[in-house]
């Protein structure tokens, strides 16, 4: 029985020409080879299977190569690539960084790098996976990647550059590799079918290339699957049963559902699709995806971004003429937003049913909108009609009441009186034009404005202290200082306070204007009014706070104390 040889072993590029997806990185090296400007250095990174090792072995044959092609490339017919093709090169080292990712490792690479090549002009070593290297393994390794022999050339390729240290970087070409497109994918898996006479559809084809997602090395993986499965012939059908993707039909046959507004149908088909196994995220994924290539359809520009097969692509097309923009927008919002919280929802299944309830409500909203504006348009104005005016009988002479109007003077009062204590109102200057005004009894009360209040020392320190307790649980520092500073009446409408200091004055500043109004409620007067003042603090007055202070208050009630303190020997704590 013959040994099987994977895909991805056996159509590996061997020339830089076979290399799938790489154009600009392979066309930089052969121009760097051609014109002998070698680093000693370089840094290939990018995802897992697009091509970084391979030609980092091609990249080190065509250097070693003794009789390079007119394109730069290698003969593999020398002695060099001979034994390179034969795995017996003792130019050419790989290693693992995965398992020789310690300092001890690096010395012996440093070691064996001072050797010169037996047959070709480099000693090429290739690193793989170099971000696995510790942090004393990369620095030990720093000095001879900087300064290596004139021989040596290294070849470092890893998927986190982000990992690396940014000495290594600044010592290395780097060199960043794309994923392959989906069209350069399918272009290779149909010349690797026709060569191993592989019947396929292209339509399979690319559901292959779409799950590998960029990578050849999955890619050429799931082709060998497909074919195993499907016993050499490689239909859409069995593709997406093998690999348990979701058939594009279920999303076309959604997008109906959506423009007609058919929810009932619409849930039937997402419970058909979980009983088969297929996962609600992995589905609302697929439907975001679907929505966004019905997008890039209404325009030709974007044409290029349907990564689809060419009878799905029709099909894409005549489905997004029947879509409104407006519909398709809102609708990706939508899947947008359910897939970025399906996670955190409770109940996964009615989320996404709640996503697609909605999905089949926006086209029926718009539809909605459109009717009601022509009908507000075509619908003919109603005229309102007006009741005749009633003639007016002369014979009832009934006196019309006049409103009766009561004008209020501006209250202002004398300044000189209120410093004085007798604030005398101002009488406002009369217009050329008098008024008599008549009052009803119920307007002979006289305004709050003009009312003295009647103030006496007892009723104002009582609600003075009910204002503090009002707003003692919510203002508990405000009414600490109300109920400790009681207020003096000046007058008959001014009240002061003295306080200790300017943090207290502050303090009652903040409340100030709530008990104002307060005690203006309680007297029914707007004339009260309240000043504060810092009192002149003197040293025999000034209340003791520290220990000494309170031991020389004591010494001055007790002098006797002072002779107690030192026959005792003691101390403040």
């Amino acid at each position: 029985m013959e040994n099987f040889i994977v895909s991805a072993r056996k159509y590996r590029p061997s020339l830089f020409n076979s290399v799938v997806g790489q154009l600009s990185i392979t066309t930089t090296l052969k121009n760097a080879i051609q014109r002998k400007h070698l680093a000693q250095a370089y840094l290939f990174c990018g995802p897992r299977g697009v091509g970084k090792t391979t030609c980092a072995r091609i990249f080190a044959k065509t250097i070693n190569c003794l009789n390079l092609n007119s394109q730069i490339e290698a003969c593999n017919e020398c002695e060099s690539c001979v034994s390179f093709n034969s795995s017996r090169s003792f130019n050419i080292h790989e290693l693992d960084a995965a398992s020789n990712n310690s300092v001890e490792g690096i010395r012996k690479l440093i070691e064996q790098v001072r050797i010169p090549p037996q047959i070709s002009k480099y000693s090429v070593y290739i690193i793989d996976e170099v971000h696995m290297l510790s942090q004393s393994a990369f620095n030990a390794f720093l000095k001879t990647l900087e300064e290596p022999p004139a021989h040596a050339i290294f070849i470092l390729a890893t998927t986190e550059k982000h990992k690396i240290l940014p000495t290594i970087l600044s010592r290395c070409q780097i060199y960043d590799f794309n994923r392959i497109r989906v069209e350069d994918t399918v272009t290779y898996l149909e010349f690797i079918a026709k060569t191993e006479n592989v019947k396929y559809e292209v339509e399979a084809l690319n559901v292959i290339a779409q799950k590998a997602d960029g990578a050849m090395r999955d890619a050429l993986s799931i082709f060998d699957q497909v074919v195993s499965f499907s016993d050499n012939n490689i239909t859409y059908a069995n593709v997406i049963e093998n690999l348990n993707v979701l058939d594009y039909q279920y999303y076309f046959k959604l997008t109906d559902d959506f423009i007609k507004g058919d929810f009932a149908d619409t849930l039937r088909i997402f419970d058909e699709l979980l009983s088969k196994g297929f996962d609600a995220q992995q589905f609302v994924s697929g439907l975001s995806i679907h929505i966004r290539n019905l997008l890039v359809c209404k325009d030709n520009q974007t044409l290029s971004l349907l990564e689809v097969g060419a009878a799905i692509a029709e099909r894409y097309k005549s489905m997004s003429a029947t879509c409104p923009p407006e519909f398709l927008i809102g609708a990706l919002d939508l899947t947008n937003q359910c897939d970025v919280t399906f996670r955190q929802s409770t109940n996964q299944r009615l989320h996404v049913e709640l996503m697609l309830i909605k999905l089949c409500g926006l086209n029926q909203e718009k539809k909605k909108d459109s009717s009601s504006a022509v009908e507000a348009i075509t619908k003919e104005p109603e005229v309102k009609k007006i009741a005749p005016v009633q003639p007016i009988d002369s014979s009832v002479n009934e006196p019309i009441a006049k409103p009766q109007v009561r004008t209020v003077g501006p209250k202002s009062f004398s300044i000189k009186g209120a410093v004085n204590g007798t604030p005398q109102p101002v009488q406002p200057e009369k217009n050329n034009t008098e008024i008599d005004l008549t009052l009803n009894d119920s307007d002979s009360t006289p305004d709050i404005d003009e009312v003295v209040p009647d103030i006496s020392e007892d009723n104002l320190k009582d609600n003075w202290l009910l204002f503090a307790n009002r707003i003692k649980e919510s203002n508990p520092n405000h009414s600490s200082i109300i109920q400790t500073y009681l207020p003096q009446l000046i007058n008959e409408f001014q009240i002061g306070i003295v306080l200790e200091s300017q943090l207290q004055v502050d303090l009652f500043l903040e409340i100030k204007p709530d008990l104002v109004l307060f005690l203006r409620n309680q007297y029914k007067s707007k004339l009260i009014n309240i000043m504060e003042t810092i009192e002149e603090q003197q040293t025999q007055n000034s209340k003791p706070y520290t220990n000494d202070d309170k031991f020389k208050f004591m010494i001055q009630k007790n002098p006797s104390l002072v002779k107690l303190k030192q026959d005792l020997n003691l101390d403040f704590s």
